[in-house]
């Protein structure tokens, strides 16, 4: 909640403006003389990278609570997955075959929101990286739906831009992959995994560990597609080798289509109690997604 007005002191946003005017002696065109919260330069210092990390981690956060999301069901899969009428575009066979999976996702979207609807947009909101493939499906879905959705961009390398559909005033640009995923799953109520290439692969094994690791409460995990993901992963022989424990491999489920989905959302272990808001045996969240970022 914004409460800068109810303080009596002179706003930064006065300040910035009067500081506009300064005339332009050597000393008021100095660097050093520039407010330093309105000051880029200094801000994109290395001593500053915690002031950075805190921005982001805040600006989201305050954003979404004032628009009043509570909670969220997230979508994870590739960019590089067409929708179907353009399955022709694809850069390869698997990736045209797996065009399904755009619709599926779409699908699934719709119906997560059209429910997120009756709670005036505050339980269980789309949310997704906010590019193309699989992200903008999500978002389309929920658009469709006539509902609201989040997209957590990124800056990348090459030209990057979120998707048409994503909620504008929901619509978040990130330097630090830490800080996004934490976004993702801070108010996470389930996670529904596509196909995709590192960056899934990535989003989805962060949060297959927090859960392993009882950083996370167990929440519904459901992974679309399991030729594909079994031919990827072979999760059996991880479990055979010991590396991860055999109830591992409960910790997620497949799924080949939203309706099937939703009726695993609805069937998961605990979902009565987290739909009354009571606490279940898991344990409680505590989300330290960044951590390897420092």
């Amino acid at each position: 909640m914004n409460d800068e007005a109810s303080h009596p002191f002179r706003k930064a946003h006065e300040d910035i403006e009067s500081a506009r005017h300064t005339p332009a002696t050597p000393q008021a065109l100095s660097p050093s003389y520039r407010l330093a919260f309105a000051d880029p330069d200094f801000l994109c210092r290395d001593e500053l990278r915690p002031v950075r990390l805190q921005l982001e981690l805040l600006k989201p956060e305050i954003l979404m609570s004032e628009y009043g999301v509570k909670s969220t069901v997230v979508l994870f899969g590739g960019a590089r997955i067409p929708e179907p009428s353009l399955r022709h575009t694809a850069q390869t066979a698997t990736l045209a075959e797996l065009s399904r999976y755009y619709d599926e996702a779409r699908e699934f979207a719709r119906l997560v929101t059209l429910r997120a609807r009756q709670n005036d947009h505050r339980e269980h909101v789309i949310v997704t990286g906010g590019g193309p493939g699989v992200m903008e499906a999500g978002n389309r879905g929920a658009a469709e739906a006539g509902g609201v959705s989040i997209g957590l961009n990124i800056v990348l390398p090459h030209e990057q831009a979120p998707n048409r559909y994503i909620t504008p005033e929901l619509s978040f640009n990130f330097h630090y992959f830490g800080i996004r995923k934490m976004h993702f799953l801070l108010r996470a109520k389930a996670v529904a995994v596509f196909p995709g290439g590192f960056g899934t692969f990535d989003e989805l094994f962060e949060t297959l560990t927090l859960i392993q690791t009882g950083r996370m409460e167990r929440i519904p995990l459901l992974l679309f597609g399991r030729a594909f993901w079994e031919r990827i992963v072979n999760w059996q022989a991880l479990a055979e080798a010991g590396t991860i424990a055999p109830e591992d491999l409960e910790l997620f489920r497949y799924v080949e289509t939203a309706a099937e989905a939703i009726e695993a959302i609805d069937g998961w272990p605990g979902a009565g109690q987290r739909r009354a808001g009571i606490p279940g045996r898991e344990p409680q969240p505590a989300v330290d997604g960044g951590r390897r970022d420092g």
